[in-house]
């Protein structure tokens, strides 16, 4: 008696569990679909993912389902009530596996698509990028070589020789400059030259305060790193985008053999079992 009782309340169990994993999957199909946006390749990037991700719920709960029909079966003084679910599971088993193996080619398709749009908006905004600092380059060379400019730079030179011209002079100025960590590298290393050979400061000052030069190396390091962020971003994206389809790809194709053989499979053999009931009744 309690085998009997324990052998119902299993097959029940699992029975009503595997109705409802795959239930619940439906429901999340019908949940996902919406807002229903088949045109758009990240829609459906997005609603194959989680129906890849998800897609092992319902073959669970097939599995659940036969387990309790089976254990059932096992009880012949337990009447058979009820509707038999197993074929429409079947049915239902290989619809699924004909929806996921669509998902395969159709999944990769669309990531290439969306890296491919994604690569080249990196590419237009770099190409952007470029053309602002060319034109900011191309300005600041203009204001540069007026003659508002021209004097500015004049300006500035006079007052930066008068300045080391100075420090120079005075070896205790000329010691703390040099020993100084607020003082730069670049003033530093002209001290140095000018105290050795004080004929070549106007010279060295006019390297260190040619505006159009630093604006072009400035310029040129801006240039440098705009080109490998592109790159980074490009193959980041490339490399996201492989991950990606070939996870949920593989996934989806495991997902369709899995669900093609248990629904063929399954289908076949009811169908082999009822024509032998068939053939014994007839006799």
């Amino acid at each position: 008696m309690i085998n009997r009782f324990t052998t119902v309340n299993a097959a029940r169990t699992l029975t009503v569990a595997g109705i409802v994993l795959m239930l619940s999957f439906l429901l999340d199909v019908f949940v996902l679909i919406f807002p229903f946006q088949p045109t758009d390749s990240r829609w459906q990037i997005a609603l194959v993912t989680a129906l890849v991700d998800r897609g092992i719920v319902p073959m669970v709960g097939l599995g659940m389902l036969f387990t309790g029909y089976w254990i059932g079966s096992t009880d012949d003084s337990e009447p058979k009530q009820g509707i038999d679910l197993r074929f429409p599971s079947l049915i239902l088993a290989s619809i699924l596996g004909f929806i996921f193996l669509m998902f395969f080619p159709l999944h990769l398709n669309n990531v290439r698509q969306v890296s491919a749009q994604r690569v080249e908006k990196i590419s237009q905004d770099a190409e952007q990028a470029e053309t602002q600092l060319k034109n900011r380059l191309s300005q600041a060379k203009a204001q540069l070589s007026s003659e508002r400019g021209k004097a500015q730079i004049e300006q500035l030179r006079a007052r930066t020789k008068t300045q080391l011209a100075e420090i120079l002079k005075d070896e205790a100025k000329y010691k703390q400059a040099l020993e100084s960590p607020q003082v730069p590298q670049a003033v530093k290393d002209v001290l140095k030259k000018a105290k050795a050979n004080p004929k070549e400061l106007d010279k060295l000052i006019n390297q260190q305060t040619d505006p159009l030069t630093t604006a072009q190396r400035n310029a040129d390091l801006e240039l440098n790193k705009i080109r490998s962020n592109k790159e980074r971003l490009e193959q980041r994206t490339k490399q996201d985008a492989w991950k990606t389809g070939l996870r949920t790809g593989l996934s989806s194709l495991l997902l369709s053999v899995g669900y093609i053989i248990i629904g063929w499979s399954g289908l076949r053999g009811m169908n082999n079992s009822s024509s032998n009931k068939r053939k014994a009744t007839m006799r």
